[in-house]
């Protein structure tokens, strides 16, 4: 994954764009929220922000990169937390999957709503996305291989598309047992590899 987050110098002000644009866009969606709104609610100029971003798509694609680095850090936390190893590392995604939905503020995915609001594969905002949805396949892949499991490519892209399916579920419907549901279908999936 290309990662302007992490190779641009980081500033207060930077930080605090990047923040604040993502609270907004998380909760009211990127087009909805607009570069004037962002600016008030960082209590940043317009200048500070142009310096650090050549556009708002510039922008949008910071934030998730930015948010890539925070779930991987986030996932691989939890999965050292849980000291689960082989197969069973891999249903400690779905627990923190769980955790996630059924977490107070839970709006979705922000990368899924990038891809939905920037649905051309060129747009900047959507190539980020895709990378974070191609990182999570070839992470649940390595698990699988590492846990000496059956064609652990095609595993990873079975349980990547069951986690895409609890969280658009849960941001649907609520999340009361969608994670129970989509650890239960990662289970036989596992087993049956």
């Amino acid at each position: 994954m290309t990662d302007a987050a992490a190779t641009k110098p980081s500033s207060p002000k930077r930080d605090q764009l990047l923040d604040t644009a993502w609270r907004l866009f998380y909760r009211d969606g990127y087009h909805a929220v607009g570069i004037d709104t962002i600016l008030a609610e960082a209590g940043v100029a317009k200048m500070t922000l142009y310096n650090h971003f050549a556009s708002k798509d510039e922008l949008i694609a910071a934030v998730l990169e930015k948010r890539h680095q925070e779930f991987v850090g986030a996932l691989n936390a939890a999965l050292e937390k849980s000291g689960k190893t082989g197969a069973k590392r891999l249903l400690a995604v779905f627990d923190w999957l769980e955790e996630w939905m059924t977490s107070p503020g839970f709006n979705g995915c922000t990368f899924i709503r990038a891809v939905a609001e920037y649905p051309r594969a060129e747009e900047r905002p959507h190539v980020v996305a895709a990378e974070h949805k191609q990182w999570v396949i070839d992470y649940l892949a390595e698990l699988a291989r590492a846990a000496s499991l059956k064609d652990p490519a095609s595993l990873g892209r079975q349980l990547a598309l069951v986690m895409e399916g609890a969280i658009v579920t849960a941001h649907t419907f609520g999340a009361k047992r969608v994670g129970r549901l989509a650890r239960e279908s990662a289970q036989r999936l596992i087993g049956a590899s």
